[in-house]
């Protein structure tokens, strides 16, 4: 039976046996428990086959609380064709609906149907999920711990931990998918093919033959919900491929669209479905049964999140919220825009696995989690099942076309070791995940594997402790972020660049195998919880990057002396963050959280300081919730939420006894905890729709954007800059290296004594030995004035084989000719000039 009919779905027999009589077997074949987990896990889920569906889902609490194989049915959801899965509006759809009888073998449920509709582009397929009764448990087995969620009806549904789509969201039914139709369809097959012949992007191949993506030469990080207008990856996917249509013929970019240009690899903050409010009402409510029809209210999830509080359920799918169609083929679109651009663009996956919102106890089996931890649940990836789980929802994430994962919080994945009475890494599992291997459009692959470890985090040591190495070490292929990129790091501090220094020569030593960059999502936020004081004097916020709060935030993680330093000196892959490359505003965004919201908009207090300025504030187009609240000025708005973190120490974080602090204040609304409930989740959104970089299009200043774009080119023109850099041994001070030329042939150092700035200086000479790139930049401190050449003064540079190729553009509009080396040079903060040669010693 063709999978587009919407004739009752039913079992069949034969083939639902087969499924069981293939779970035996793989039991039969493996005598390790784990073994057999990760060979059953590609097996499970929902697969479109010859003609019908397969359906397996693990469903431990139902074994383990009684509940017999033949109570447990899947329940089958059609819709109507013309229901459109875009629709973020609340509506009530009314569903064909099946109930199909399941078959158990060991812990997992099974069925073949026929009569599934497969979804597609067009239109919206078939809802599944597990239903059962809970009055069929053990009759001892307390409610609370039976498996799913009891609905009005009083029967309890389960989900799919593995499912390809879920329009409605992580805890709604899963969407039968077809996603073979989908990586058939897709437009850059020849990308793939080329994998295994393209040296540029391929580096070597594997013992099994299997080739692994090359690392990119530089970065950008993107959050779909704030990169364009429309706030999707759709949008994201048509950003891209106009920037495409452009460069194909020959048109010039406008400066917005300059801010992404020059990278070949884009790296994705996550784009998981996410948690929701315990106390929301959900974008799938009300499913009312009735014979073979059944009735929902139903709309697009419409959330707001930097992308990190996922559930871990349905990981495997792309996130509803960011997909404006409500169709998992925006995904591959962006994908497919960046493969198929002139220059081909990777695209890196942000993988947050190590650990789970507290949402997901809802849609989890319990033998998911080890336990509360900082962010949520730890994951028991002990259990031979859920480790398997979370490596195939790895690869099913994977498989939608990414060229690298970047593995968020490598150093979260722990085990409690009873013996030591210590959590432990659990670096045989990032081993595991290591070993993952990838299939798109007919190509097998081995990605690009990044890893953000901070070990020994949370050890009040680790900033000095950790070596940002460990797992580089262990798999000398991958990349970690390095000990400039993590957000600790605040480039708006004063003496942050002098006091950085030793972690910056580590960089240039053996950070060819680091991400680094000071610009990401997490260190322009945390850069904005800094406090600002009335008065600059005395503080040690970096003054001389701007009169002002947003200025200098704005200039801190985008200026010309940091670009050109991360890349056209320093080693490894710089990555930057397009919000910071736009000098539009960013901050923590969530609306997901019942409990925690009002916390985190009291620790964003000072965002109003460093990101919003009066007159953004008194723009309409801006913070009309907080408006609407009674919020009219900005002043009125500071000083409440500024007022707001001081309760949250004092009070425990009692919402009823922040009310009480606050009262005094008369601020313009009713002091509830469900009002101060209402403003916080106002702000989340407000301020996600103030960093939209839709508004910040026509601010851009063409000459910066275009200088940061050419910055970029020079290090694509030149990936040998990736390596490590070839360093004499540094003195003991760590100062301007002094070492006899002959022992290496860069230099990297920074002038002593300071005199009030902190001027960096360095050479790289190219494997060849035909180029020489010169780098001298104020990174921060007083304008100054510097002979390139004399800072290199165990070297005798030959001053007429050196031009000026890069010029900071206030430096290039105050001369009248290009600097050079043996001359004067005046350089304000966050000025540089790059200079290139030939090799001549």
């Amino acid at each position: 039976m063709s999978l587009e009919s919407t004739e009752e779905a039913t079992l069949l027999p034969d083939e639902t046996a087969a499924l069981v009589e293939r779970h035996e077997s793989i039991h039969e074949e493996h005598d390790d428990a784990f073994a057999a987990a990760k060979a059953l896990a590609p097996e499970l889920g929902a697969h479109v086959r010859d003609g019908h569906a397969t359906i397996g889902i693990w469903t431990p609490g139902l074994v383990e609380h009684g509940v017999s194989p033949d109570a447990v049915k899947l329940e089958v959801l059609t819709p109507p064709a013309a229901v459109d899965p875009s629709d973020a509006d609340p509506r009530e759809v009314t569903f064909e609906r099946s109930v199909v009888e399941t078959r158990r073998a060991g812990e997992v449920t099974y069925a073949a149907v026929e009569g599934m509709v497969a979804g597609t582009r067009e239109r919206l397929g078939s809802l599944y999920q597990i239903v059962y009764d809970p009055e069929d448990a053990d009759s001892d087995a307390d409610p609370a711990d039976l498996p799913g969620e009891v609905g009005d009806d009083g029967l309890a549904t389960v989900q799919d931990p593995l499912a390809d789509s879920v329009p409605f969201g992580a805890f709604a039914p899963a969407e039968l998918y077809d996603r073979a139709r989908l990586d058939d369809e897709r437009d850059d097959h020849d990308y793939f093919a080329s994998l295994g012949t393209d040296a540029e992007r391929v580096a070597t191949r594997e013992d099994d033959g299997l080739p692994r993506v090359d690392p990119a030469t530089s970065m950008v990080e993107v959050h779909p919900g704030t990169a364009t207008e429309r706030g999707s990856l759709g949008g994201l996917a048509d950003f891209v491929g106009g920037i495409g249509e452009k460069e194909r013929a020959g048109e010039d970019l406008t400066a917005f669209e300059e801010t992404f240009a020059g990278y070949d690899a884009v790296q994705l903050m996550p784009v998981e479905p996410l948690t929701e409010r315990s106390d929301a009402s959900g974008d799938w409510r009300g499913l009312a049964r009735d014979g073979d029809t059944a009735t929902a209210t139903v709309a697009r999830p419409d959330k707001v999140n930097w992308g990190y509080d996922i559930v871990v359920g349905a990981f495997g799918a792309p996130c509803p919220s960011i997909l404006e169609s409500g169709r998992p083929d925006e995904l591959v679109d962006f994908i497919s825009a960046c493969h198929t651009l002139p220059d081909p663009v990777k695209v890196v996956f942000d993988v947050a696995l190590g650990h789970a919102d507290d949402g997901g106890l809802r849609i989890l089996p319990d033998r998911f989690f080890h336990g509360p931890g900082m962010y949520g649940q730890h994951l028991d990836y002990l259990d031979p099942m859920v480790r398997a789980h979370v490596l195939d929802l790895q690869r099913r994430k994977m498989d939608w076309g990414a060229d690298g994962i970047r593995v968020d919080g490598a150093q979260d994945f722990r085990n409690w070791n009873p013996e030591t009475e210590e959590m432990e890494h659990d670096d045989a599992f990032l081993a595991e995940m290591d070993a993952v291997t990838q299939e798109v459009a007919g190509t097998e692959y081995r990605p690009w594997m990044i890893y953000e470890d901070g070990r020994p985090w949370p050890r009040h040591d680790w900033e000095l402790a950790s070596t940002y190495r460990t797992l580089i070490e262990q798999h000398p292929h991958s990349f970690q972020w390095s000990p400039i990129t993590f957000a600790h790091n605040k480039p708006a501090m004063l003496t942050f660049w002098a006091s950085k220094w030793w972690r910056v020569r580590e960089v240039a030593d053996m950070g060819g195998n680091w991400i680094t960059g000071v610009a990401n999502h997490d260190t322009v936020r945390r850069g904005t919880q800094v406090d600002v004081p009335e008065s600059w004097e005395g503080d040690p916020i970096n003054r001389y990057l701007g009169d002002s709060a947003p200025e200098i935030i704005d200039r801190a993680y985008d200026n010309p002396a940091t670009n050109a330093l991360l890349h056209c000196l320093l080693p490894g892959v710089p990555m930057d963050f397009l919000n910071a490359n736009a000098r539009g505003p960013w901050g923590f965004v969530r609306d997901t959280d019942a409990e925690w919201n009002v916390k985190v908009v009291a620790d964003e207090h000072n965002l109003l300081d460093w990101q919003v300025r009066e007159d953004d504030y008194a723009d309409d187009r801006f913070f009309t919730r907080l408006k609407e609240l009674g919020f009219e000025t900005r002043e009125q708005l500071d000083a409440f939420v500024k007022a707001l973190a001081a309760t949250v120490e004092p009070t425990d974080y009692d919402l009823e006894a922040m009310c009480a602090m606050l009262a005094p204040l008369d601020p313009p609304m009713d002091l509830t905890p469900a009002n101060l409930d209402a403003f916080a989740d106002a702000w989340m959104r407000d301020v996600a729709d103030f960093a939209n970089l839709g508004h910040w299009r026509d601010a851009q200043d063409p000459e910066r954007t275009g200088f940061a774009r050419r910055v970029r080119e020079f290090r694509q023109d030149r990936p040998w800059l990736r390596e490590s850099m070839r360093l004499p041994d540094a003195p003991d001070d760590e100062g301007p290296v002094t070492a006899d030329a002959d022992e290496g042939t860069d230099r990297f150092g920074y002038r002593n004594p300071a005199n009030g700035s902190v001027v960096y200086y360095g050479l790289r000479e190219s494997p060849d030995g035909d180029e020489r790139v010169l780098f001298v930049g104020n990174m921060e401190g007083a304008a100054t004035s510097v002979v390139p050449a004399d800072l290199f003064d165990e070297i005798a540079l030959d001053a007429a084989a050196f031009d000026a190729e890069l010029v900071a553009p206030s430096v290039a509009a105050e001369r009248d000719v290009p600097p050079v080396v043996d001359e004067t040079v005046e350089l304000a903060n966050g000025e540089a000039v790059v200079f290139v040669g030939g090799a001549e010693r």
